[in-house]
């Protein structure tokens, strides 16, 4: 009988210790949060302050901000999902022209619009994304037509708008992106490089919008819609769109959008970066994002940054320019501001 005893006593302790090796630490922002709901939202990162800003416009967007963020927590809060408050939260955001998503897009250098998005859902990790569209009133919609009304990941251009249109997005005519706001960054960025004979660097906010959310089953989501670098060439599509660089969802691990300068966080798989040094290091999410920011980017000069929720409702929001428009609401929390804190 002693025997059995202590047999059974090493059992448990054995399963006691393999189980907290596995736990996040409360005090390290690795514990187990489990709040019933988590919603994130940017409006993009940039190198700008307030006496760059039009008068009012902070104030425009905090309260674009916490529209949005009512939108996602009355889904969340009612039991909906995860992916539905993604969407619904964008597509509000792309309809507002202070941000370059939907309406108030920049221009291209031939002085179009051309607008992406990619939205991934955590519980199945299917996404879906379109680039360079110019006539989608809202791409997080056609996005998410993509992953769930067609065999693809990935479409661009025509094809991806006429699929858009196939399945009922609101398609409008292109002079619906135009604002004289855009346009005037337009030409005054063309000026700029006709004067240095260069490419001018993109140092005005841009206002990429992204959202993140764990809903009250324990699944993730995340999208990100964008129109891009004022004065971009050639056909040039960002990080927005692409699957692992500017989006991603796994509900073994994180969701996350990112905002900045595209071609990097391409070439780094960020978002994608993110989740597997979550997953794999054991690390908490704040360490593994601030990493990325801070260091990985900061130290190739990138700028940028990224919104993120993790399984157990932890969240965080980095970012290395001087600022980044952003807000986030939980069953017990709400915050939201443009600046460092």
């Amino acid at each position: 009988m002693l025997k059995f005893f202590l047999f059974t006593v090493g059992i448990l302790l054995i399963v006691t210790t393999l189980t907290s090796c596995g736990d996040r630490d409360p005090a390290n922002g690795e514990g187990e949060v489990s709040p019933e709901f988590v919603f994130v939202i940017h409006g993009g990162a940039g190198v700008f302050n307030p006496d760059q800003l039009p008068e009012g416009r902070e104030q425009e967007y905090l309260d674009a901000v916490n529209r949005a963020l009512d939108i996602g927590s009355e889904i969340l809060s009612g039991g909906g999902d995860a992916l539905e408050a993604v969407e619904q939260a964008i597509i509000y955001l792309e309809d507002q022209p202070i941000f370059n998503a939907g309406r108030g897009a920049v221009f291209t250098s031939d002085g179009t619009n051309e607008l992406d998005a990619s939205i991934m859902d955590g519980r199945t990790r299917n996404s879906g994304a379109v680039g360079g569209v110019k006539n989608v009133k809202n791409p997080i919609t056609a996005a998410r037509k993509v992953m769930e009304e067609s065999p693809h990941v990935f479409m661009v251009g025509p094809g991806a708008e006429q699929f858009a249109a196939s399945v009922g997005c609101d398609i409008v005519d292109p002079s619906y992106f135009y604002t004289a706001e855009r346009f005037e960054a337009l030409q005054r960025r063309q000026q700029r490089e006709m004067e240095s004979e260069t490419e001018d660097g993109d140092d005005a906010p841009t206002g990429t919008v992204g959202a993140v959310a764990l809903d009250m089953n324990g699944n993730l989501a995340a999208g990100t819609s964008t129109g891009g670098m004022t004065n971009k060439r050639f056909g040039r599509i960002g990080d927005s769109p692409v699957i692992g660089a500017g989006t991603y969802a796994d509900n073994a691990g994180v969701a996350v959008s990112c905002t900045g300068h595209g071609e990097f966080f391409i070439r780094y798989a960020v978002a994608h970066d993110l989740n597997s040094r979550y997953k794999y290091q054991n690390i908490s999410l704040d360490s593994a994002a601030s990493y990325i920011i801070h260091e990985k980017l900061a130290g190739i000069d990138a700028s940028g940054g990224l919104i993120a929720v993790d399984r157990n409702g932890h969240y965080t929001m980095p970012f290395n320019t001087s600022g980044m428009i952003r807000g986030v609401v939980t069953s017990e929390y709400r915050k939201s501001a443009v600046y460092r804190d």
